[in-house]
Parts: structure tokens; sequence; C-alpha cells
């Protein structure tokens, strides 16, 4: 009862255990400046040589599986723990987005749950909902909410187009303005008397099923165009050598590098 306790009282708190993280905001930072300056292809011939053929390999395989039409996006979550298992399982999936809405709590991940996999990805934040949904929106997105009832459900909607889902917080769910604003609404099947899943649970399910139907409707495993993959290859080398963009710089110079590799992953 004591543990259970404290556990609730952490929560209210907002306080999570693991030393939570905050995401930062949308990059271009200097491994994207760097590529956008150099190429590409350029950054990835001068760290090719650092890296070992395995992981060069691995990086390959990740990136053919890459897919950026299905996409999850996340409002308020409360708890530090579903929303760094959010990420994760994202990542696992291969999905290359997901969106984070913070509207009344700011997002923080527990860092031993998320073991590093935010670098991967692209983690875009938003203070509105509704600017999030326009956006996603504008590029060609259908923006579909979870609600109990739904008449559509993860295994009848139509997935011949990109699709984003939205999941609410362990709370509320979704606010009502919110839901209002999709394309849609979509369910997660359940049997049995419970009423809801756990957040993370529920974007595990939605997004593995959303993507698993994506690429069978695809044909193929990933869906990035060919300028994406080139700037994803090139930057992931450079998250797996240590000083990259000094690498990269000094190269340029015609000045040896020297470096050392961060097969770690």
């Amino acid at each position: 009862m004591w543990c259970a306790r404290m556990r609730k009282d952490r929560h209210q708190r907002r306080e999570p255990i693991e030393g939570p993280f905050t995401v930062p905001p949308p990059r271009a930072d200097a491994i994207d400046d760097l590529i956008v300056r150099h190429g590409p292809a350029y950054v990835i011939a001068t760290l090719a040589p650092y890296l070992t053929a395995e992981r060069i390999a691995r990086i390959d395989r990740v990136l053919a599986a890459r897919l950026g039409s299905v996409t999850g996006v996340v409002e308020d979550v409360y708890d530090p723990f579903n929303g760094a298992a959010v990420i994760r399982t994202a990542e696992a999936l291969g999905l290359q987005g997901l969106h984070i809405v913070e509207t009344g709590l700011r997002f923080q991940a527990a860092k031993g749950v998320t073991r590093g996999c935010h670098r991967w990805m692209e983690l875009v934040r938003w203070s509105s909902a509704v600017d999030c949904i326009s956006a996603l929106r504008a590029s060609g997105v259908r923006v579909l909410a979870t609600a109990p009832g739904a008449t559509e459900t993860i295994d009848t909607v139509d997935i011949s187009t990109p699709i984003a889902v939205m999941f609410g917080n362990e709370h509320a769910g979704l606010p009502p303005a919110t839901v209002a604003a999709c394309d849609g609404a979509i369910a997660l099947p359940m049997f049995g008397f419970t009423q809801s899943y756990n957040l993370s649970v529920s974007a595990a399910l939605a997004l593995s099923q959303l993507a698993t139907r994506r690429r069978a409707y695809l044909g193929t495993p990933g869906d990035l165009s060919p300028a994406r993959l080139a700037h994803l290859r090139a930057r992931w080398f450079a998250l797996k050598v240590r000083g990259a963009v000094g690498v990269v710089e000094r190269t340029r110079s015609d000045v040896a590098p020297e470096t050392h590799s961060r097969d770690n992953v």
C-alpha cells in the first residue's frame, strides 16, 4: 500500500522516476546545417570510413523500412513513462515522425524508457492542436482522433492515403474541440469489460496495426523519398561518429580528421 501511495503521490506532483528529459523543439541543428551546406553524398562519403560495415548495413535496413505516411500525435501527455513508451514504440515500428501537442502540460519522457531512440525520429512540438491538425492536413495527411464508440476502427479505416492518429492524455482523453477539428474518429476494438486501454498501449495497438496495413497497401516496407532517405542516411552516419561536424569540416579543408566511432546502438 505504501508503494502504491508513493507512486500515486509522485504522479500528482508530476515528478517522474528516472529523471525525465524534455523533448527539444524541431531541429535544424548543426548536423542538418552540415548536410545542407555540403550535401548528403559528401557527408556520407566522409564519415563512412569511421563506421563498421555492420553498422552501415543496419542503418540501411532501418532506412529501407522507414514509414512517413503513418504518424502518431499525442496531446497533453501526463505521465513521462507513457510519453517515453509512445516514442519508443513509434521508432520501433519504423515510423519517422511523432507530433506532440502541449496545450496544458509540457511533454516529458523518462530517459530509461526511451534509451535514446528519440534521436532517430522527428519529434515536432505544437502549442495548439488545431495548428498541428491544420499543418498535417495541408501536407496531405488525414487526421483521425481516437474516440470510444467511433464506427471506424483501426481494422476497417481506409489506409489508402497518409494518416495521422491523435491520442489524448491518460485522464481526460482528447478534448472535444480537438476531436471536432479532426477529419474523423477511430476506435480500438475491445472485447472485455474494460472500457479503455492505457495511453501507451492504445498508441502501440493503433500505430502497429495501421503501419502493417499501410505497408501491405503500398507493397513496400518504407515510403520515404530518395532525397529524404539521403538526408537521413547522412544524419544517422553523423550521429554515430563522435565529432562528426568537425570531421567533415576539417576534411573539406583538406585536413586529416581524427575521430572515434560510437557504434553503441
